[in-house]
This record gives C-alpha cells, sequence and structure tokens, in this order.
C-alpha cells in the first residue's frame, strides 16, 4: 500500500494556502516545567476544526470536470462543515450525510455553508453516502480514508515542525485515523527524533487496541458511540492504520472525566473553547504523565465545536 509522503503534504501546503489558517503554536505558561507545552489551536480555523485542510485539498485536486458535479460526504460533524465550507469556496453544491446524534451545532453550521444536509442513523451514513453518489453522480470526498484528506491533515504536521523542530512529543486525536496519519507522517519524517503519540477515549479504544495487536480490530458503533467525544466515532481503515503503523509511537486512551477536565483547563487557562475531541490531548498529558515521555510537547486542539449546554455543564455554569 502506497503510504502518503512529505512531498505530498507540502504540495498540499501550497494548495490551500490561504484558504485555510496557518496555526500558531501557542506556548502554556502553566504546563510543567520539565514538560513545556504549546497548543496547536485547529479550533481557529473558519469552520472550527482541523478538517478544513483535508477536504480543501482533496477537492482542490478534482479536474474542473469531476468538481463540477458536486461532492457528498458523510461525516460526525466536523468533516460535514469542512466540505461543506470547501464546496462553497469553489461554487459547487455539497451533499452531506450526518448522524441523527450529531450535535445540533453541527448540524446548523454544515447547512449554514449552504450544504444539503440528510439525517441517518448513525450506523448508515456511510451507505446513504453512497447512494447519494450513485444517484447524483457527485464525487465522495471521504472523511479520513484518502490520501488527499491525509496529506491536507499532514500540514498540520508540517507547520509544527517548521515552527518548533526540536519539538519532542506530540499528542493527537485518533479516531478514523486521517488526522494521525498526517501529522505522524511530517512530524517522524522532519524531526526523526520526537515521538508522536495518538489519544482516544477509552470508550472508544479501538485504535489502540488495533495497534498493540498489529492487525485491524473491529468494535460495533454502539460501543463507540459511548464517548463524549463524537468526533472521534469512527475506526481505522486499512489505509489509515498502515500510516499509523508505519509513523505512530504508541496511543493511550482517557476517560471521560479526564476529557471533560481538559476541556474546562483550555478554556479557563488556554482561553480556548474545545469539544471534547479537541481535548484528549491535554487530557493525557494531564493524567498520563507516566505513560508519555517528558520534554517539549506540542498538543494538537483539533476543534472546538461545542453545544453550548456541554460547554456550560463542563464549567459548571
Amino acid at each position: 500500500m502506497e503510504l502518503v509522503t512529505i512531498d505530498d503534504i507540502r504540495a498540499a501546503a501550497d494548495r490551500i494556502s490561504g484558504a485555510v489558517v496557518r496555526t500558531p503554536l501557542l506556548p502554556c505558561p502553566w504546563a510543567d516545567a520539565d514538560r513545556p507545552l504549546w497548543l496547536k489551536p485547529e479550533n481557529l480555523q473558519p469552520i472550527g476544526a482541523f478538517k478544513l485542510r483535508g477536504a480543501q485539498n482533496a477537492i482542490a485536486r478534482l479536474d474542473e470536470r469531476s468538481r463540477s458535479r458536486g461532492v457528498v460526504a458523510y461525516s460526525s460533524g466536523n468533516h460535514a462543515q469542512a466540505v461543506a465550507y470547501a464546496a462553497r469556496t469553489f461554487g459547487i453544491p455539497a451533499h452531506i450525510v450526518m448522524p441523527d446524534v450529531t450535535p445540533q451545532v453541527k448540524i446548523d453550521n454544515t447547512r449554514g455553508y449552504g450544504a444539503e444536509v440528510v439525517l441517518v442513523p448513525i450506523a448508515e451514513r456511510e451507505s446513504a453516502a453512497l447512494e447519494l453518489v450513485e444517484k447524483l453522480g457527485a464525487v465522495l470526498v471521504p472523511p479520513f480514508d484518502h490520501p488527499d484528506v491525509i496529506a491536507g491533515q499532514g500540514t498540520i504536521g508540517l507547520e509544527i515542525a517548521e515552527d518548533l523542530p526540536g519539538v519532542e512529543l506530540v499528542l493527537v486525536p485518533v479516531s478514523g485515523g486521517g488526522l494521525s496519519s498526517g501529522i505522524a507522517t511530517a512530524v517522524k519524517t522532519l524531526c526523526p527524533g520526537a515521538r508522536v503519540v495518538g489519544v482516544e477515549p477509552e470508550l472508544a479504544g479501538d485504535a489502540r487496541e488495533s495497534l498493540r495487536a498489529g492487525t485491524l480490530v473491529d468494535w460495533p458503533i454502539e460501543r463507540r458511540a459511548r464517548t463524549i467525544a463524537d468526533g472521534l466515532r469512527s475506526q481505522l481503515s486499512d489505509l489509515t492504520f498502515a500510516h499509523l503503523r508505519a509513523y505512530l509511537d504508541d496511543i493511550v486512551t482517557v476517560s471521560e472525566d479526564e476529557i471533560r477536565t481538559a476541556m474546562g483547563v483550555l478554556a479557563t487557562k488556554g482561553r480556548l473553547v474545545a469539544e471534547p475531541s479537541g481535548a484528549v490531548g491535554l487530557a493525557a498529558y494531564l493524567s498520563r504523565v507516566g505513560d508519555l515521555p517528558r520534554g517539549r510537547t506540542v498538543i494538537v486542539v483539533s476543534g472546538g465545536n461545542v453545544a453550548p449546554s456541554l460547554l456550560a455543564d463542563v464549567l459548571g455554569a
């Protein structure tokens, strides 16, 4: 299986320049002295999450004839918004299939970017999207299982390596594996002494189990859907698993309470609004000290599209 390369990621960076925010590394003066910490705030992207990078790159790579037919995507929320937003910038139609349990804020935002939203039971989102592709003749933009999407997400790792070449640890959320595949590829290529560790919820720990087993392990969607981190309920594909086996150093898991605590710390100390999926990296930093190497650490805050009621509950408002 052919893996994404650093050249693919650099090409993606050129392709999406101007369409996405080159997010800064924010130093955290409240971090441990022997574990200096920087946050990579992808929640500051126009759609509130990193997914815009992969969607923009994938649509930009289409030829004009294919692009004119429009695009279809399936997503629990952030990829949906990203494809809708990117499609609008290219002036093409977008049809997005979303689980009917998706937070309303993500559904509303996707519609706000001009996409046609189709709500289905969570287990039917992929099959419903494939039916739309057949019906409309549109192009499917998958949430993670595509080299152009992986290369787009990898631009985050490229920026980390450029802005902090002495980085020693990068903590990145793991779900379908597009984000972690791209970042690990870039960071391990450009900063071979750094470790890249994935983080996922204990209640959706299939990627960790797969990495340890050396083969993909299936968790039913009902099992993965228990976590508050709705953006981390997908499973690895063959393509993303191959990338993680080649480049990722480890995966750790965090509890639901640890995720909620990290959301609060990001809001009160980091001045950043993070959804549960975006807070898992900090949850690991705070609660898995013994499992992680010390040194200069970067945490990817992958998104900030959180329901106001959940945020208020986490903050005790």
